[in-house]
This record gives C-alpha cells, sequence and structure tokens, in this order.
C-alpha cells in the first residue's frame, strides 16, 4: 500500500481548512500555517451551489452549514438616503433566489465550522508563513518566520488572491491577474438601523452597497463596491483603504449616513481590487494552487467559495490516487477543474446592472461532474 505523502497547506481561508479536511480524510499527515494570529472574524457572506453543495454533504457538514445560514427574506432597493424604492420577496443580491438549494452563509461562520472539522489544532499554526522553498527529487525543505525549517512531500498554496506561494514557486509576478476596473470594501458595523431580515442596497453608476445583518442582528455586515485603480501600495495600507471607501460612499445621507462615519471605527475591515487570476497552470513540481491563488473568478461571481470547496476535493482526490506522483496528480486536478473555473469566471460581467441570469448561474455552479464523490 503506498503512504500517503506529509503536506503543508499555506492558508486558513476555506480553500485552505477544506483542502485540509479532504487530505486528512484520505490519510495525509496534514499541517497548515496561517499568517493572521487567529481565524478571522467578520467578511462578506458567501455562497455554496451546485457540485459545492455535495461537497459539503460528503463532509457531513451540510446539515451544521444549513442551520447557520443568513435567513434573509429579501431585498430593498434603496435611494442615497436610504429610503426603500423596491423590494423583491424572492430573492437577495448576494445570495440569488430564495427557493433554490443554495446556501448562503458568513465567511467567518463557514471557516469556524471548517476549522473544527478539518480537528488536529495541535497541526494548525497561525502568525506563522513559509519565507523560503527548497524542491529536491523526494520532497520540499520548507522555511518558516519563525526560523523552523522542515520537509514535506507536497506544498498547497491556498492564501488567496495575491498568494505568496504563487510568487514563489508558480507565477513569479502579478501579470496573472486581470482587472475588472473597480475594489470592494467590506466591513462591520453596529446595527443601530435594527435592520433584522432584509438586505437593504443603493446602487448608481459610480457605486453600489449592500447591507445585511449578522446572525446575531446585533452587526451589520457592509460591502461598497465603486471604480478605483489600486496600486500595489494601497494594497497594505489600511488607513488609505478606509479613506478611499470614505470618499467613494460621501454622498450618501439619511439612514445610510451612519455605514459612512462607521468605516473609521471597524476592526474588521478588508479591501481589494476586482481582480481575476488567470494562470497558465495551478502547479509546479510538488506546489500546487487551490481557491483564489490559482482561479479567482471575483466577488462578483459568486462562486469564489463554492469553487474552492470543490478544489479542494478534487486536489485530495487526484493526490491520493498517486502520492508517490503528485505532478502527475496536480496535472490531473487541473484537466478536471479548468472548465468549471472558465465556465464560472465568466459570470462575471462588469456592464451589467444585477446579478448573473438564473439559468447562467446554475449552468456554473453544476459545471463539473463528481462522480467519484463517494468512491475514496
Amino acid at each position: 500500500m503506498q503512504s500517503q505523502p506529509a503536506v503543508l497547506v499555506s492558508g486558513a481561508g476555506v480553500a485552505g481548512l477544506a483542502t485540509a479536511w479532504w487530505l486528512r480524510y484520505f490519510g495525509c499527515q496534514v499541517t497548515v500555517v496561517e499568517k493572521a494570529p487567529a481565524l478571522r472574524g467578520g467578511g462578506h457572506a458567501v455562497d455554496i451551489r451546485g457540485a459545492a453543495l455535495a461537497v459539503v454533504k460528503a463532509m457531513g457538514l451540510h446539515e451544521a452549514i444549513h442551520s447557520r445560514r443568513t435567513r434573509l427574506e429579501g431585498l430593498s432597493m434603496l435611494d442615497r438616503d436610504g429610503n426603500e424604492i423596491r423590494r423583491d420577496d424572492s430573492r437577495t443580491f448576494s445570495g440569488g433566489r430564495l427557493d433554490s438549494p443554495d446556501i448562503e452563509i458568513f465567511r467567518d461562520t463557514l471557516c469556524r465550522l471548517l476549522a473544527t472539522a478539518a480537528g488536529a489544532p495541535g497541526d494548525t499554526f497561525f502568525d506563522e508563513h513559509i519565507t523560503g522553498m527548497s524542491e529536491s527529487a523526494d520532497g520540499v525543505t520548507v522555511s518558516f518566520a519563525s526560523h523552523l525549517s522542515r520537509r514535506f512531500d507536497v506544498v498547497v498554496g491556498a492564501d488567496g488572491v495575491y498568494s505568496s506561494m504563487r510568487r514563489q514557486a508558480v507565477h513569479a509576478d502579478d501579470t496573472c491577474l486581470r482587472p475588472l476596473g473597480g475594489a470592494l470594501a467590506f466591513y462591520s458595523a453596529p446595527n443601530h438601523l435594527d435592520l433584522t431580515d432584509r438586505e437593504w442596497m443603493y446602487r448608481d453608476a459610480e457605486l453600489g452597497v449592500v447591507v445585511y445583518p449578522d446572525t446575531s442582528g446585533q452587526e451589520l455586515r457592509v460591502g461598497a463596491g465603486f471604480g478605483a485603480e489600486v496600486d500595489a501600495a494601497l494594497r497594505h495600507d489600511v488607513a488609505a483603504q478606509k479613506a478611499l471607501a470614505r470618499a467613494r460612499m460621501q454622498g450618501l445621507g439619511g439612514r445610510l449616513r451612519p455605514l459612512v462615519e462607521a468605516i473609521d471605527h471597524s476592526d474588521a475591515f478588508y479591501f481589494g481590487e476586482l481582480v481575476q487570476v488567470v494562470l497558465p497552470r495551478w502547479s509546479q513540481g510538488r506546489v500546487v494552487l487551490v481557491g483564489d491563488a490559482a482561479h479567482c473568478a471575483s466577488p462578483f461571481s459568486g462562486q469564489g467559495t463554492s469553487l474552492a470547496l470543490v478544489g479542494a476535493y478534487v486536489l485530495a482526490r487526484e493526490l491520493s490516487r498517486s502520492p508517490d506522483q503528485p505532478a502527475a496528480a496536480f496535472v490531473r486536478y487541473e484537466t478536471r477543474m479548468r472548465p468549471f473555473v472558465e465556465l464560472n469566471q465568466a459570470l462575471v460581467d462588469m456592464t451589467r446592472q444585477g446579478p448573473a441570469p438564473d439559468a447562467q448561474m446554475q449552468a456554473a455552479a453544476n459545471g463539473i461532474e463528481l462522480h467519484d464523490l463517494h468512491q475514496p
């Protein structure tokens, strides 16, 4: 019987945690490192659709995820002072139709569920990251910020759009980033609006804002999308990011005005340019990428989380089939995933005023066959 490899996963977001779960399921010895000091709180609602629903069912997590869904009951379109001008009780902008089997859940809630399910907390290290890698014929020697070094059979980069693993081992620059001409700020704010079960949305030619309560009802999650040129310096300057978001939202008044003022006081603030990641290959030697690091479709696709969950399974499954030939496993993983990724990246149309048509979304969400899901 072939021995399963020792695998290092860089990144404890959805892609990294789900990959760790499946690798352990298939018998691998897994270590996870995450640069942040803990699982990150706050963040937007994410969606689990189509093939990804089958993946979380196979993980035994569907019931727990479904019970912690956002439970929003519809969408209210507002003017710039927060007055309702139209409502839709059949769907939300962020989650789609309410009568579908899709699940909308907050990203931080999903990550906590995945982290608990993945287990092996002694093999997860926060406030740690990779500083160097040296590959040989039979493994990768990895150096860490803590000055330790260890050898692994395989290294998985699940560290997001601006992946350090990608730059170190697969694609040395940012030419793989396809700008979509905008930026997205997402932050948490106190629920002084007493918003309970609806999603609010404001949109004009320059700005789109979406607001919804968290599951506790004590906090709002606010997303603001706008046109912006984002340079490398802005990616690391939170004060400048907040100033830009505040300036672009300055025209909001009435009930929406407190959301602008809350930006400066939010500890859970995220900012990123809207990009897609398009790479000629997702692996090099014994290093492989998964999730946004390999193929970000952008938040506007609504499919980043589903791509991460499906990719985690496909990668682990293929590695389990030939653990002593990881490069061959990575080729099979990419061959299976790439058409699915391309369908989902094609959902993004920055000129469209609303979400992707339901039929196109469902075709993309179900655009991969997972016949082997119950045949480990």
